[in-house]
């Protein structure tokens, strides 16, 4: 076995954890399905432990296909404990990529069956989207005219196309170069594994309210011309921390801070630090033990009354329910399109009799993370806190973001490349 397929460092397993059929090679008929698979590389899954099994950390060997024509493959060197997967209509609920998602929304954890033990419920905390690495290698139609500047050991992040596939491998095939989006020397490469998904998600929800905003500007009556919008931004996880910095930044960049407002409903003490540290942003605290009137109240307060624009990165129906009671007539709820299939026929009703919309949001686009790469880059936009961790420690990761004993996002480091 080859450098680039020797195993990971030792995330191990019990032994009865590993599933023996995994470990075993595609049979001929298998891997002349689609491509040609003649490598295997070393898989990881973290999962949810259930009720029978305790060790939520398995290995096991699947085959890698090879490099595609026009694209390129990548030895992932860190990954972030990725929250979300593209495929909602048969997602599995994976582990969220901020301790306080898990801790303050997700009590409880319930999916279907691991495909890498069954019995355990799946909570992969690497469904493949989140992840920096290097390129191992590069397509054979791949030539200095159409390699839009992308060589062999050049440091990148990957796009989350829809074919990701689920679950972290060492090694990971991008069918097209227009996913891999590389990284100046000046971002180190932990930092970058927290852009793909959710920093990207954030910015593009940022995006969005502005244009909410805007369009909500063009509509009011002229004696209420000079009134602020208030957009209010539910958590204070590394979602709502990146959105913080990135409307902080966006808002100064385009003038849109002379009409705009932005306040943080933080969820737990660490995050109402964390989010005081931002210029320009008012934070009310959402204290579980008050009952829901009162915080509605408390927030409305705050923001000066009710608010035009929720951002809402919860994921539970509580969220939701007391962020359309701090939102105006005619507001917007905006939430991630994960949530949504879930969320939005619970609340259809609600929003028609409060005449208020919930928007889904999607991750965004190869475009704005590419400049989202740039801003963090120059440090025009400062990333949240986050903490590195051997792939040796992936366990305690897991319990400790369970926990919430981890701040900001959680990063685990595969290889050393720097």
């Amino acid at each position: 076995m080859d450098s680039a397929t020797a195993p990971l460092a030792t995330v191990a397993a019990a032994p009865d954890a590993v599933n023996e059929k995994n470990s075993l090679p595609p049979s001929p008929s298998e891997s002349k399905k689609s491509f040609n698979m003649n490598k295997l590389c070393r898989q990881v899954s973290i999962e949810s432990p259930g009720a029978q099994v305790k060790n939520c950390v398995f290995n096991f060997f699947v085959p890698i296909e090879d490099t595609p024509e026009q694209g390129a493959r990548i030895k992932i060197v860190c990954a972030g404990a990725c929250y979300r997967r593209r495929d909602r209509s048969a997602s599995i609920t994976s582990m969220s990529s901020v301790s306080s998602d898990l801790s303050d929304y997700c009590p409880s954890i319930t999916s279907q069956s691991s495909p890498a033990h069954a019995g355990v419920r799946e909570g992969s905390f690497f469904p493949g989207f989140e992840v920096a690495g290097v390129i191992e290698s590069l397509g054979s139609k791949v030539t200095e005219e159409n390699n839009s500047g992308l060589r062999i050991g050049q440091r990148v992040i990957v796009y989350p196309f829809d074919e990701a596939p689920a679950g972290y491998a060492e090694l990971l095939v991008v069918p097209d170069l227009k996913y891999v989006v590389p990284i100046p020397d000046s971002l180190p490469i932990t930092v970058a594994a927290m852009l793909p998904t959710g920093a990207l998600l954030a910015m593009n929800a940022v995006f969005k309210a502005q244009e909410v905003v805007t369009e909500m500007l063009k509509k009011r009556p002229t004696e209420e011309a000079n009134k602020k919008c208030k957009i209010l931004i539910v958590g204070t996880g590394g979602l709502a921390l990146w959105a913080v910095r990135i409307a902080s930044y966006h808002f100064a960049s385009t003038g849109a801070n002379n009409y705009i407002d932005v306040t943080v409903a933080s969820l737990r003490d660490e995050g109402f630090r964390l989010a005081t540290e931002i210029k320009n942003v008012s934070v009310v605290q959402w204290n579980e033990c008050l009952y829901e009137p009162q915080l509605i109240e408390r927030t409305k307060n705050v923001c000066g009354g009710p608010v035009d624009v929720v951002i809402d990165f919860g994921t539970t129906s509580r969220s939701l329910h007391r962020s359309m009671h701090c939102l105006n007539k005619g507001g917007v709820v905006l939430i991630s399109d994960e949530v949504a299939e879930k969320l939005l026929p619970k609340f259809s009703r609600l929003s028609v009799e409060y005449q208020q919309q919930i928007i889904p949001i999607s991750t965004g686009t190869v475009e704005q993370l590419r400049e989202l790469v740039d801003l963090v880059a120059d440090k025009k936009i400062e990333p949240p806190p986050h903490s590195v961790f051997p792939c040796e420690q992936a366990a305690e990761v897991i319990q400790k973001l369970c926990n919430s004993e981890i701040p900001g996002r959680a990063i685990l480091r595969f290889h050393d490349v720097e």
